[in-house]
């Protein structure tokens, strides 16, 4: 059975199994899965915290779906995005990086990723990144019916790029940093009528 949308809110469909998800997430497969089982769900720890910002930045003009294709080379090359290690990268890595068809080789996104890396380690005197990013959530979350509800910035996520950009980071801007809060649970833009919505255990709503 296709995907339907019936009455629903623009961009919502009833699914094969029955269950209701965003139009991204309709078809089967990898988007399918990474919707179902991690989007908008809390990570824990700061090499993952990092790991999820260090993807949004690469994937800032190309479509997430690629990020996910190319995410097991990412983690093979970036060690799993340990921050001490990728902290620890120097040209010859750079260099590696560039020439490895399996990422996506952009010298300005590479070279981004270890300076955050860098900085990542500069605000553990401050309590880490992972409470930096999280002193950002907001006193409400969103609450889209339609796909044309969920928003692209905040007022939260202005002050994080800024914030960042402060401390040393970049490829962060507002945009890329409220997909970030949206794929870690900071906010909850699952549509309204998504059996997703309420999943992170953050927002009960």
């Amino acid at each position: 059975m296709a995907p339907t949308h019936e009455d629903l809110p623009e961009g919502a469909v009833r699914c094969e199994d029955g269950l209701v998800r965003p139009v991204w997430a309709a078809q089967q497969g990898l988007m399918r899965t990474y919707y179902d089982t991690e989007w908008g769900m809390p990570v824990s720890g700061e090499n993952a915290h990092f790991e999820r910002l260090v993807l949004e930045g690469f994937q800032a003009g190309l479509s997430w779906a690629t990020i996910l294709r190319k995410r097991p080379a990412f983690r093979e090359v970036f060690c799993d995005f340990d921050v001490d290690t990728v902290a620890g990268f120097g040209d010859a890595e750079i260099d590696s990086l560039l020439t490895d068809a399996r990422i996506i080789r952009h010298r300005g996104k590479i070279e981004a990723a270890i300076g955050n890396a860098r900085a990542t380690q500069q605000l553990r005197a401050g309590g880490g990144l992972v409470d930096f990013l999280w002193s950002f959530k907001p006193q409400q979350t969103p609450r889209p019916e339609s796909v044309a509800d969920v928003p692209t910035t905040s007022p939260e996520s202005v002050a994080m790029s800024k914030a960042l950009r402060k401390n040393g980071f970049r490829f962060v801007g507002p945009t890329t940093m409220y997909a970030l809060m949206e794929a870690i649970g900071i906010v909850d833009t699952h549509l309204l009528s998504s059996f997703r919505r309420g999943s992170s255990g953050i927002w009960n709503d």
